[in-house]
C-alpha cells in the first residue's frame, strides 16, 4: 500500500497565534503533524465545508487548517469537530488509497495472465541475457 502516515493536529501556528482584534472573529492557524497531500486537501475542503464555521487547508501550505471562530468561548467545540473532519479525511483518503491500489492490482493481473500479450512480452523480456555482449 502507498505509504501514508495519518495527518494530526497538533498545535497552534506559532508565526499566526490567535489574537483578539478589532473584528467579530479571531482567526485559528491549526498546524498538522506533516504537509498534507493535495488529494487530502481537496477532500478535507469537503468536511471543513459542513463545519460552522468553515475550515479549509491553504493548498500552497498544507501544513494548516485555516478556520476563525466569532466567540472565544466555542474554540474547545470547534476544536473537537476539526479533529473529527480530520480523522474522518484520513480514513476517506485511505480508502481511496485501497481502491486505487486494488483496482492496479487487478489490471496488473488482468494483463501478466497466462496467454495474454503482456504474458508474452514479460517472456520476451526475461529471456534475454544480459550477460553476454
Amino acid at each position: 500500500m502507498t505509504s501514508f502516515n495519518e495527518i494530526k493536529i497538533i498545535g497552534i501556528d506559532a508565526s499566526r497565534p490567535p489574537r483578539v482584534r478589532k473584528e467579530a472573529y479571531i482567526d485559528l492557524f491549526y498546524q498538522l503533524s506533516e504537509d498534507a497531500p493535495v488529494e487530502w486537501c481537496e477532500d478535507f475542503a469537503g468536511f471543513g465545508r459542513e463545519l460552522n464555521p468553515l475550515a479549509k487547508v491553504d493548498q500552497t501550505k498544507r501544513g494548516f487548517i485555516n478556520t476563525y471562530v466569532n466567540d472565544m468561548t466555542v474554540i474547545p467545540a470547534h476544536f473537537e469537530q476539526l479533529k473529527q473532519a480530520v480523522v474522518d479525511c484520513n480514513a476517506q483518503f485511505l480508502e481511496k488509497l485501497r481502491q486505487r491500489e486494488a483496482a492496479l492490482a487487478k489490471d496488473n493481473a488482468d494483463l501478466s495472465e497466462q496467454g495474454g500479450q503482456q504474458f508474452q512480452l514479460n517472456e520476451i523480456i526475461a529471456s534475454l541475457d544480459f550477460d553476454e555482449i
